[in-house]
């Protein structure tokens, strides 16, 4: 039976790793985070395993508390940019706010990356949860998370007009007429909204896929109809398959109410995979990472989902605390979840904090046991693929080794890339320039009507 779905897979670089502790463990470079020859080399392993793209996070607001790789980072378009030159293939997604950033210099930096890689930009759309961004940029108060959402669209909406300012065969550059560009093919926006006004046009012209491919990472209300109208992937997180199988589901038919085809929007969990010789095997390595973390690094580290909250005044064993609203303006959809779970299978503080700071990832086993749970997800309408993150750096090369092969034998996965760009291989559609659409529907229209006039 011919699979009429392909996985897709993606890799978040994280340096030094996504948690309080794991900068411990003796195989991670103490200096990742901003060291380009480990990004170099998880991206070309990525590559090799025939990733769909490569994803780099990032955040605008440090503390002291802040988890390691959060304190010395590179900023994602930087390094995606030295990245495109070292790959040829694999997408390069980056994230930048739209609270926190001009949608000219978004839409001219994305361009830019687009054009430099050859058709492999992605920009995931963040709208900045944590309070403190907004003394970082002079500006007095953080917007409320449903302000955030619509500065998003309007921001979102900007961004994609500015991409379409020059149509594809403007650039006519014949040196014997002294030619260099079609005027009749540059547009300006001229956008004047509720938040942005905005004239263009942008100095930079299209790639070979259009415009960069738009991923949402948020699993709110806000952010999953953000996600239907404008998104060509989703960028999300489930620990159970039912969890995600009702957020694929919402998700897909918001986009079809919306007028788009399902498919046309990408669903990828982020998951953490562990890949041992035997399961017992696989247990040890997590519980090797996983006994790195303190319970005060674990209650700093549950601090930043709520504004980073002092948890350290509550006592360990009893109940998780009643924080009413709190965290509700900065990672809303993940303290709801933390909230929630606390108080439905009666957790204490401790085990809340340990769970957050060492989430016990299902897909932990030996390779076929890791493949299994992938198909498991993927056929039943959990995920269209994942986001590959792992704690320390042999995990993405035992997954690109043990498991993507597996994938492969049973049909589920490429055996090499479809296209040289991210939307091609994503499969997810090139947008005709809005102008270029409108011309030829003025000229469909035009020669409608001199046919009925005729007769």
């Amino acid at each position: 039976m011919t699979n009429t779905r392909s996985l897709k897979f993606g890799a978040i670089i994280h340096g030094v790793g996504g948690s309080v502790t794991g900068w411990r463990h003796p195989e991670v470079l103490s200096d990742a985070s901003v060291n380009f020859d480990f990004y170099k080399r998880q991206a070309q392993t990525a590559e090799e395993g025939k990733f769909d793209l490569l994803f780099i996070a990032d955040g605008l607001y440090i503390n002291e508390k802040s988890i390691p790789h959060f304190l010395n980072r590179f900023e994602p378009l930087t390094i995606l940019s030295a990245l495109a030159a070292v790959t040829s293939k694999i997408g390069l997604v980056g994230t930048l706010s739209t609270s926190y950033s001009e949608p000219f210099t978004v839409a001219r930096q994305f361009a830019s990356l687009d054009k430099i890689s050859g058709g492999r930009a992605g920009w995931n759309v963040v709208t900045s949860p944590l309070e403190g961004t907004a003394r970082n940029h002079n500006i007095r108060n953080h917007p409320a998370h449903a302000d955030r959402y619509k500065i998003a669209e309007e921001h979102l909406e900007v961004v994609r007009g500015l991409w379409d300012s020059w149509e594809d065969d403007a650039f006519v550059r014949d040196k014997e007429s002294g030619v260099f560009f079609d005027p009749e093919k540059l547009h300006r926006l001229d956008h004047k909204g509720e938040y942005f006004s905005v004239e263009g046009p942008l100095n930079i012209d299209r790639s070979p896929q259009g415009q960069p491919v738009v991923f949402q990472a948020g699993s709110s209300e806000d952010g999953k109809s953000l996600a239907a109208r404008s998104a060509d992937a989703v960028f999300t997180g489930h620990e159970h398959l039912e969890d995600a199988q009702a957020f694929y589901k919402d998700v897909k038919q918001r986009a079809a109410a919306n007028g788009r085809q399902p498919q046309d929007v990408a669903i990828l969990p982020g998951i953490n995979p562990i890949v041992g010789r035997t399961r017992e095997e696989a247990e040890a390595r997590y519980e090797e990472i996983a006994s790195l973390v303190t319970i005060e690094k674990a209650l700093e580290y549950l601090g930043r989902f709520f504004d980073h909250h002092d948890f350290s005044q509550y006592p360990l064993d009893e109940a998780f605390p009643d924080l009413g609203d709190l965290g509700s303006n900065a990672f809303k959809s993940g303290t709801d979840k933390i909230k929630r779970d606390a108080k439905e299978q009666g957790l204490t503080l401790r085990q809340v904090a340990l769970r957050s700071a060492t989430p016990k990832t299902t897909f932990i086993g030996t390779a076929e046991d890791v493949a299994d749970r992938i198909q498991e997800w993927f056929e039943a309408e959990g995920a269209d693929g994942f986001i590959i993150h792992t704690d320390i750096p042999s995990g993405l090369r035992n997954f690109v080794d043990q498991v993507v092969p597996i994938l492969q034998e049973r049909g589920l996965y490429r055996l090499d890339y479809e296209t040289d760009t991210l939307r091609g291989n994503l499969g997810v559609p090139i947008p005709e320039n809005r102008y270029t659409s409108q011309r030829r529907g003025q000229s469909s229209t035009a020669n409608s009507v001199e046919s009925a006039t005729a007769n």
